[in-house]
């Protein structure tokens, strides 16, 4: 069978948001696609865990919003969401807490009663904060004695700084000292009209949208603007980590470079496609398919609202992971002294290509992806100048970014173990 050639998408069309502004200055983007009957609504805090003043706040705020309101308990506000078939969602980064609810169209209204008492009038009810820091304690202390979650926490102090916002980890004894007072001083800080974006998506009537207008209105303003502070970057380029009787070895691979507004940031997202984004790629078929050092490994782009990096994650048995360290080495040389062959590159394009395909396919990835874009102060038609983007990468292009970007003597190394 011969295969057919591989077609890579010149255009993309995606539906532009439409801003609109609350009475008190908050940002309402809506992508109104009538033919879904469904309404999703994302309020977006500029609240993750760099505005945070003691440690655990910022995700005990987000996750306490629906445990209690001035007029709804938590139970209360389960099973109204549950009985109209409609479901609430937190995600928290380091720099922004995602607050989204999901509803049927017919059944918005209902549901908008449930996101009024939870966005605007949460009670953090003190009996709730205890058993949340209890709970939240033991699931650390269970995940800090994985070599994974070793290895993540040891890479992002190594990259920024133990003392950076970015890098910071904090003991499992500070959720000891996690009290009502600090979730809400930090509700008051962070989740107002100011530090607030509003994106939603789906069948966006002009009565939903009046609807989500009124709720956004009626966000607090902060009462005084605070600037985050950024101390410079502490990067230490090699760490090992002793874990006593690790079977396997966490490995994290990567350097610091630059946000998603930099011109090299799509060039180098198809070069870490290259190394290990995708199932073929050449890690994969280095560490997994001839060595068998691992089932998986990845390498990434990963974004911040200050910075970004490259990342290569992997997990491999603690007798080979010198071995497994000298292959991923191997890897990125090559990239940095040979031309990637077109065919590859091709393939790799048609790939990154299809994925961005896949998450547009619908109201809610499109709104995801206009949520990222509005952040990283781009509109949708940064979209096509991303497909663009990547067409138009050359293998020349790859190797020069490679020399430049993947020097051995500005890779970040993590490894933990036992070394024993």
């Amino acid at each position: 069978m011969i295969q057919p050639p591989l077609t890579i998408p010149t255009t993309i069309d995606v539906p532009q948001a439409v801003c609109h502004t609350a009475s008190n200055g908050t940002p309402i983007y809506a992508i109104n696609c009538p033919e879904y009957e469904v309404v999703r609504v994302s309020f977006v805090f500029h609240a993750g865990t760099i505005t945070q003043r003691h440690p655990f706040t910022a995700s005990a705020t987000a996750n306490m919003l629906a445990e209690g309101s001035q007029n709804m308990t938590s139970q209360q506000i389960a099973e109204r969401l549950d009985y109209y078939g409609s479901y609430f969602d937190i995600n928290i980064d380091r720099d922004y807490s995602y607050i989204t609810f999901c509803a049927l169209s017919k059944f918005f209204e209902q549901t908008a009663e449930v996101i009024e008492e939870v966005i605007l009038r949460p009670t953090f009810p003190e009996t709730e904060v205890a058993i949340y820091s209890a709970k939240r304690r033991q699931q650390l202390t269970i995940e800090r004695r994985k070599v994974e979650t070793i290895a993540r926490e040891n890479f992002a102090q190594a990259i920024f700084g133990k003392s950076h916002p970015y890098g910071i980890s904090y003991p499992e004894s500070a959720y000891d000292s996690l009290c009502r007072e600090n979730i809400c001083d930090h509700y008051q800080r962070r989740y107002t009209s100011d530090n607030c974006i509003v994106v939603c998506s789906g069948s966006i009537s002009d009565n939903v949208l009046q609807r989500i207008m009124s709720i956004t209105a009626q966000i607090p303003p902060s009462n005084n603007r605070e600037e985050i502070s950024f101390p410079p970057f502490d990067t230490r380029h090699n760490v090992h980590v002793q874990h006593d009787g690790a079977v396997q070895s966490s490995i994290r691979m990567g350097r610091l470079l630059f946000t998603r507004a930099h011109e090299d940031f799509i060039p180098m997202q198809v070069l870490s496609t290259v190394l290990g984004g995708y199932f073929g790629s050449r890690l994969m078929q280095n560490l997994r398919e001839r060595n068998g050092f691992t089932y998986g490994v990845f390498s990434a782009m990963v974004n911040f609202q200050n910075t970004g990096y490259l990342a290569i994650a992997t997990q491999v048995g603690t007798e080979v992971t010198e071995q497994a360290l000298e292959q991923i080495a191997s890897e990125i040389d090559t990239l940095r002294n040979e031309l990637v062959p077109e065919q590859e590159l091709a393939l790799v394009k048609n790939i990154m290509a299809g994925e961005m395909m896949r998450i547009l396919d619908g109201p809610f990835g499109i709104a995801d992806v206009t949520t990222e874009n509005i952040l990283c102060g781009f509109d949708n038609s940064h979209i096509a100048d991303n497909l663009r983007r990547i067409r138009t990468t050359t293998s020349e292009e790859l190797r020069a970014l490679a020399q430049k970007y993947l020097d051995p003597n500005d890779i970040v190394t993590v490894v933990a173990g036992d070394f024993s």
